[in-house]
C-alpha cells in the first residue's frame, strides 16, 4: 500500500501534464519537405517500436518458462552451446534496420537538398535570411523590400533561403515546412522549402548564441500568391527605406520587434557569396606572376 498510492499519483499527474502538452509541430507538416522529414520519424518510430514490443514479449516469455520451479537442490540444467539461428537472429536483424534506415536516410538527404517535390518547374522565391544578436532580417531582393523578426511567403511557390550571419552560428529552423540549417560568416548556406497550406507558423534559431537565445525567434505566415503580392504593394506605399546607417544600429545586440523597409542591406552589405575556388585560383596566378616576376629580375641582373 505504500508503494500503490504514490506511483498511482504519479501516473495521474503525468497523464494530466501530458494532456497539456502541445502537438509535435515537426508531426504537422505544411510543405513537401516537412512531410518527407515527418516520415522518416514516423518510420523510425514505428521500426523502434516494433524491436521494443518484440524484446519485451521474449522478455515475459522467458520469465514465465523459466521462472523458479521445484527442482531437487542438485539439479543442474544442461549444458547448451551456441545457437546458430539465435546468433542469425540477434546480429542479422540489426544489422538490416541500420541499413535500411541508412538507405532512407541518404535518400532523404538528396530530396531536402534539392527542388522540393512538385515544384522543380517554378521559378523560386530568394529570400536573404541574416542574422544578428538575437534577431533576423529577411531581404527579399526581386521585391526590393526587406523585414526583420517576420517572414511573408507565398504557396504553391518554391522558396530557396540564403543564409548567413552578422555574430555567431545561428540555425534556422521552421519546423512545420523543413529541417533546420546553420547560418554562419564570411559563407552562404542554402536552404530549399516550400508551404503548401497557407497559415501561421514559427520559425526559430535552433542554435544556442547567447543569453539572448530562446527570443530569437520570428513568425511565418503563408498566403497566396495575389495576397503575398498585395503586401509588396502595401510595403512601399508605408514603409521607410533602409539605410546604411539604421542597419548597422539594427546589427547592435538586443531584441527588435517587427519592422519594415523598403530597399535591402544588400545593395550596401552584400551577403558573402564568395567563390572560393575563384579566389584560390587567383592567389595561384599572383603568386606565378610573382615568380616570373622574380625570374626576370634574376636574368637581366646577370
Amino acid at each position: 500500500m505504500k508503494i500503490k498510492w504514490p506511483f498511482l499519483v504519479s501516473m495521474i499527474l503525468l497523464t494530466v501534464f501530458l494532456v497539456g502538452c502541445e502537438p509535435l509541430t515537426v508531426l504537422d507538416p505544411k510543405g513537401p519537405m516537412a512531410a518527407r522529414q515527418a516520415s522518416d520519424i514516423m518510420l523510425s518510430i514505428g521500426i523502434m517500436a516494433v524491436v521494443v514490443i518484440v524484446v519485451l514479449v521474449i522478455l515475459v516469455y522467458i520469465l514465465v518458462k523459466y521462472r523458479a520451479s521445484k527442482q531437487p537442490y542438485d539439479y543442474e540444467p544442461p549444458h547448451v552451446e551456441a545457437n546458430i539461428w539465435v546468433e542469425v537472429i540477434c546480429i542479422g536483424i540489426p544489422i538490416l534496420i541500420v541499413a535500411y534506415l541508412s538507405f532512407v536516410s541518404v535518400q532523404s538527404n538528396y530530396i531536402v537538398e534539392s527542388a522540393p517535390t512538385g515544384y522543380e518547374d517554378k521559378e523560386p522565391l530568394v529570400v536573404y535570411a541574416s542574422t544578428s544578436d538575437w534577431k533576423w532580417h529577411f531581404s527579399y531582393p526581386e521585391q526590393g523590400i526587406e523585414t526583420v523578426n517576420y517572414l511573408y511567403i507565398p504557396t504553391d511557390r518554391p522558396l530557396e533561403f540564403r543564409l548567413y550571419s552578422y555574430g555567431p552560428i545561428t540555425s534556422f529552423w521552421i519546423p512545420q515546412l523543413g529541417g533546420q540549417k546553420y547560418a554562419m560568416a564570411d559563407m552562404v548556406t542554402t536552404l530549399h522549402l516550400a508551404a503548401d497550406v497557407p497559415g501561421e507558423y514559427i520559425g526559430r534559431n535552433a542554435n544556442f548564441s547567447g543569453k539572448g537565445f530562446a527570443e530569437n525567434i520570428f513568425n511565418v505566415t503563408a498566403m497566396s500568391q495575389q495576397e503575398f503580392d498585395e503586401w509588396v504593394k502595401e510595403v512601399y506605399e508605408t514603409a521607410k527605406p533602409l539605410t546604411e546607417s539604421t542597419f548597422n544600429k539594427l546589427l547592435e545586440p538586443g531584441h527588435l520587434g517587427q519592422m519594415t523597409f523598403t530597399g535591402t542591406h544588400l545593395e550596401f552589405s552584400p551577403a558573402p557569396e564568395h567563390n572560393h575556388d575563384s579566389v584560390t585560383d587567383e592567389a595561384e596566378h599572383d603568386e606565378q606572376s610573382h615568380n616570373e616576376s622574380n625570374e626576370e629580375s634574376d636574368h637581366s641582373g646577370h
